[in-house]
């Protein structure tokens, strides 16, 4: 029996792993489009790597956090040139408004809130264990010492109750019931 191609391995690591880290790019950014455009780019890379990784979902972490760190600099730096301009020559979309489920939606807006206050590690160590990932991986997609991450994951857990908390207090402060 023959060892399986490179081209056989990268398709069964795409339908077993392009889901899971597009949902948690999607929770990490915020941004469901920058989320498919990093999934995807990070499978090119591997495809490009030509070879499997000893760890593939860590590797493949690492390699879209870098792919989202690079983006934010760059959206950053536009922003940056942008508000140097008039305002009235900077045009934006708005706010998406959704029309069902009012709760769900203003529950999740306050999560992301939430999460984007966070240290993007803390932030990271969060989504990336609520996907499944053991210590082992969170300490290899996010350099970490192994022993550490228990501790690391509940620093994290109550910072993001914290910034909830804060996110609801803002929300309710900037509500009107009259």
């Amino acid at each position: 029996m023959s060892e399986p191609t490179f081209d056989a391995e990268f398709r069964a690591a795409f339908d077993s792993r392009f889901a899971e880290l597009f949902r948690w790019l999607d929770r990490y950014s915020g941004d469901a489009s920058l989320a498919a455009d990093v999934a995807q780019e990070t499978f090119v890379r591997l495809y490009d790597r030509g070879a499997m990784p000893d760890d593939l979902r860590a590797w493949i972490v690492s390699v879209a956090l870098n792919l989202v760190r690079d983006e934010q600099r760059r959206s950053t730096r536009r922003r940056r040139l942008l508000l140097q301009r008039p305002a009235n020559m900077t045009m934006a979309d708005a706010e998406p408004s959704p029309e069902d489920d009012v709760l769900a939606a203003e529950r999740r807006t306050l999560v992301r809130r939430a999460l984007r206050t966070m240290e993007p590690r803390d932030r990271s160590l969060l989504l990336l264990r609520e996907e499944g990932y053991s210590y082992h991986e969170l300490a290899l997609a996010l350099a970490l010492n192994e022993s550490s991450v228990g501790t690391l994951l509940s620093r994290a857990k109550s910072a993001f109750r914290d910034a909830y908390a804060a996110s609801e207090g803002a929300a309710a402060g900037g509500r009107s019931d009259g």
